[in-house]
C-alpha cells in the first residue's frame, strides 16, 4: 500500500486504536493488581444506557453530553447496587451482576427501539465501534502530515483519544507513588496519610473516562479487552511495576497494529473477499498475546511475589 492510500485510509484508525488501547491499558494495570480487573467490563455495561439517553435528550453525538450521560449512569448504578444489596440482603457481587447486566440490556433495548443508526449509534457500533470508517479524507499522502489545511480534516476521534491518553498518563504520573503504595499495601498507605478510598475512586473515574472516550470510536469489545489483556500479559513478564507498565503499553500497541492489519488483509491472504471487524480482531490479538504470555513468559516460571 502506498503512502497515498495508507495515510488517509489506515493511519488515522490505526492511531485511534493505539491511543484507545493504551488509554485503557494504563489504568488497567492497577485494576488488575488490585483484583478489580472486571471493573472495565462493568464500566462498559453501565455507560451504554447513559450514552444512549444523552443522545436521545440532546440529539447529537458529542463528547460532553456522552460523558455526562455516562457519569449519570454510573451514579444510578451505584445507587441501584446499594438499594438491591440492602433491600435484598444479598452480597455486593450479586447486586453488581444484576445491575450491570440489566443496565446493559436496557441500553441495547434503547438502541434497538430508537432511531440512532444515522449517527452510528446502534448495537453494532456500540459493540464493535466504527474504527474502519474513521478515515482522513483530506489527506493525499505523507506530505499531508505537515499541511495545516489537511490536518484540520483529521477525524475528531483522533484528537479526543490523544487528549484522553494524555490525561490518563498525567494522572498516573502525578499520583504514581500513592497509586503504587496503595496498590500493594493499602494499610501502610493509610498510615502515611494517603486517602486510599478517594484514590481508588479517582482511579475508577479515570478508567471510566478512558472507556467513554473510546466507546464511540472502538466500541466496548476493545475497551473490555484492553483493560485486562495487556496488563495481565505484562504482569506475567515482570515483577516490577515500572516494567509492567512498559510491557502493557507495548502489548496494547501490538494488539492494535497487528489486529488492524489482520482484520483488513488476513481474510484476503486466506482467499476470502471481505474484511472482518477491526475491533474484534484487535481484541482477539490481545487475547492471543495473553495466552502466549501465560504459556511462555518468564514470570510463569517464578514464584508469585508481588510486583513492586
Amino acid at each position: 500500500m502506498s503512502g497515498a492510500e495508507f495515510v488517509p485510509l489506515s493511519l488515522p484508525p490505526m492511531l485511534i486504536g493505539i491511543f484507545a488501547a493504551i488509554a485503557c491499558a494504563l489504568p488497567g494495570n492497577f485494576l488488575v493488581l488490585r483484583r478489580q480487573a472486571l471493573i472495565g467490563d462493568a464500566i462498559s455495561h453501565v455507560v451504554l444506557p447513559g450514552i444512549v439517553v444523552a443522545f436521545l435528550l440532546t440529539g447529537m453525538v458529542a463528547t460532553w453530553p456522552m460523558m455526562l450521560g455516562a457519569a449519570g449512569a454510573a451514579v444510578l448504578a451505584v445507587a441501584l447496587i446499594e438499594a438491591i444489596r440492602r433491600l435484598g440482603r444479598i452480597e455486593p457481587g450479586a447486586a453488581m451482576g444484576v445491575v450491570f447486566t440489566s443496565m446493559f440490556a436496557g441500553g441495547v433495548l434503547l438502541l434497538e427501539q430508537s432511531d440512532t443508526s444515522s449517527v452510528h449509534l446502534d448495537v453494532e457500533h456500540a459493540l464493535y465501534g466504527n474504527l474502519e470508517s474513521l478515515i482522513w479524507l483530506d489527506a493525499e499522502g505523507w506530505a499531508s502530515l505537515l499541511d495545516p489545511a489537511a490536518l484540520a480534516g483529521l477525524p475528531p476521534e483522533l484528537f479526543r483519544m490523544a487528549v484522553t491518553l494524555a490525561g490518563v498518563a498525567l494522572f498516573i504520573a502525578l499520583f504514581w507513588r500513592a497509586l503504587k503504595i496503595s496498590t500493594f499495601d493499602e494499610g501502610f498507605a493509610r498510615t502515611i496519610g494517603i486517602r486510599t478510598g478517594a484514590l481508588g475512586l479517582a482511579l475508577v473515574i479515570v478508567a471510566a473516562v478512558a472507556a467513554v472516550a473510546a466507546f464511540d470510536a472502538v466500541g466496548s469489545i476493545i475497551v473490555i479487552a484492553m483493560f485486562i489483556c495487556p496488563p495481565a500479559a505484562a504482569r506475567l513478564m515482570t515483577d516490577r511495576l515500572e516494567r509492567q507498565i512498559g510491557w502493557s503499553v507495548l502489548f496494547a500497541t501490538l494488539s492494535a497494529v497487528i489486529g488492524y492489519v489482520l482484520a483488513g488483509y488476513g481474510p484476503l491472504w486466506l482467499g476470502a473477499q471481505d474484511a472482518v471487524s477491526a475491533a474484534g480482531m484487535i481484541a482477539t490479538v490481545a487475547g492471543l498475546i495473553l495466552a502466549l504470555a501465560a504459556r511462555l513468559a518468564p514470570r510463569r516460571q517464578r514464584s508469585g511475589a508481588p510486583a513492586g
